[in-house]
């Protein structure tokens, strides 16, 4: 080897090195949790080579570029914002129960609690999609859609007939999409709408120059609103295993929600900020609330996102949690809770809580599903009942608190949903609609298979390896 090419390695190398003290200082710096900071540091000091480019795609913790975006049209967007707030204040309520948790809410959403509101539970994807399609074909003006994943197969293409019929009748049609949960989809979809005149953007995280490396940000949201009158939120992509077409994970199991009334403009303020970070355009809208004829349901939309100052989606998990006094049901198919969360669930077990935690039989990712079995430990000999939905794959995101209050949204109980993703969940005070997430759950349980924890410290050791390794991997999963 030439002496020219020992010194350019050897320049290589140290570079390599100073790269790796700059991160690690970075970390350190700016991390979320002292677990990560440690990690991203030692890693970057030790094999700067892999740690240093891993970093800048997985290492930061805060989405940026939203106030540069914010600047550029602050005039227009505050004036918006300001509408917004006055047609809804007519129909916000001070609830006379649990008055700190919706106070906590209002803070952390940036909404208030609405009244006036219909809620309908919309049970796995057959009714979900037939909800929607049906919904957006009656627009009169605008279809705003917005989901993680599109695929172009059967449900895909009824979808994609449904924003192309809309757009051709004269109706404004607006459909956003993340990069990677829908990166299989064909350009030839997306052209095909385009030619029919639907508005398509992806959400692009990389916009602007120091963002780059926001690679590892993904909008999760699945979210239609039509006229400003009507709108879907769940746990549902446009893909035909959400209809249980897939033999692998077929039955799936998932769950969506309609809403009708002023609680739809604060879905649609979350959708639109979407659009408006994609695209800097700001369509107009209709703002002006429409009540249903039967709206007896309080309701609020809880969007939260890696650019929020605090971790929103954790937060409100973890005080729905810590209000519980009579019970806690929840599905999570991946169940990798903060320590937060992990605490509040103790908690409510040893005030007399019935806890019950139901996560999939059947997995999607072998990492998140052995890791869960590490926080059902930790949750042992309290009296929380775990299931094991068996038929096929759990992926509904939904919550039931006591005989009142249930969530229906997109976040998972994750450090992806906590700090990565843009999510939103519909927080619903209703006894009526919880009642029919009882009998939901009740459905559910019943085909379940029960987790005895104690029975897992049958499992080999090779398993419980497993099981630890995938929990040190969580906060990157």
């Amino acid at each position: 080897m030439s002496a020219r090419k020992k010194m350019i390695i050897g320049w290589l190398i140290t570079l390599s090195y100073v790269a790796g003290i700059v991160g690690s200082v970075h970390a350190i710096t700016t991390a979320r949790t002292a677990p990560g900071a440690i990690a991203w540091s030692v890693s970057m000091v030790s094999f700067p080579f892999i740690a240093v480019p891993a970093y800048l795609i997985f290492g930061r913790s805060k989405f940026e570029g939203g106030v540069q975006a914010y600047n550029q049209r602050q005039d227009e967007i505050d004036t918006l914002a300001a509408e917004i707030r006055a047609n809804l204040q007519p129909h916000n309520i001070a609830s006379p129960a649990r008055p700190g948790v919706y106070e906590a809410l209002r803070q952390l959403s940036g909404f208030e609690l609405t009244q006036g509101n219909h809620a309908e539970l919309l049970i796995d994807g057959v009714a979900t999609f037939d909800s929607i399609i049906d919904g957006i074909s009656r627009a009169d003006k605008y279809v705003l859609v917005q989901f993680y994943m599109f695929h172009d197969d059967g449900l895909g293409r009824r979808m994609q007939a449904a924003l192309i019929e809309r757009a051709q009748a004269g109706v404004r049609v607006y459909m956003l999409y993340d990069e990677v949960g829908s990166g299989g989809l064909p350009r030839a979809y997306v052209d095909e709408l385009r030619a029919a005149g639907v508005k398509v953007s992806a959400f692009k995280p990389t916009q602007g120059a120091g963002n780059r490396f926001q690679l590892n940000f993904r909008n999760h949201r699945k979210m239609v609103v039509v006229d400003g009158e009507t709108g879907w939120v769940g746990g549902h992509n446009v893909g035909d295993e959400y209809l249980g077409l897939d033999p692998d994970f077929s039955p799936w199991r998932d769950t969506h929600v309609r809403l009708d009334g002023p609680v739809v403009m604060q879905l649609q303020s979350v959708l639109l900020a979407d659009w408006y970070w994609a695209t800097r355009d700001l369509p107009e809208l209709d703002w002006a609330p429409k009540l249903p004829e039967a709206g007896d349901v309080n309701a609020i939309i809880v969007a939260s996102a890696p650019s929020q100052r605090l971790e929103t989606a954790g937060l409100m998990f973890t005080t729905a949690l810590h209000s519980a006094q009579r019970r806690i049901w929840l599905s999570a198919p991946y169940f990798v809770p903060d320590e937060a969360v992990l605490k509040a669930l103790e908690l409510a077990a040893l005030r007399g809580v019935d806890v019950r935690i139901i996560t999939t039989g059947k997995w999607d990712s072998l990492p998140v599903y052995l890791a869960a079995f590490h926080f059902i430990d930790q949750l042992r000999d309290l009296g929380i009942r775990f299931y094991a939905f068996e038929p096929g794959f759990l992926h509904e995101k939904v919550m039931l608190i006591d005989d009142e209050v249930s969530t229906v949204g997109t976040a998972n109980f994750d450090n992806r949903s906590f700090r990565l993703n843009f999510e939103v969940t519909a927080l619903i005070q209703n006894r009526q609609f919880a009642a029919e997430m009882e009998q939901m759950f009740e459905a559910d349980f019943a085909a379940a298979s029960v987790i005895d924890p104690a029975e897992l410290d049958k499992k080999p050791f090779w398993w419980w390896f497993g099981v630890r390794l995938s929990r040190l991997m969580s906060p990157v999963l």
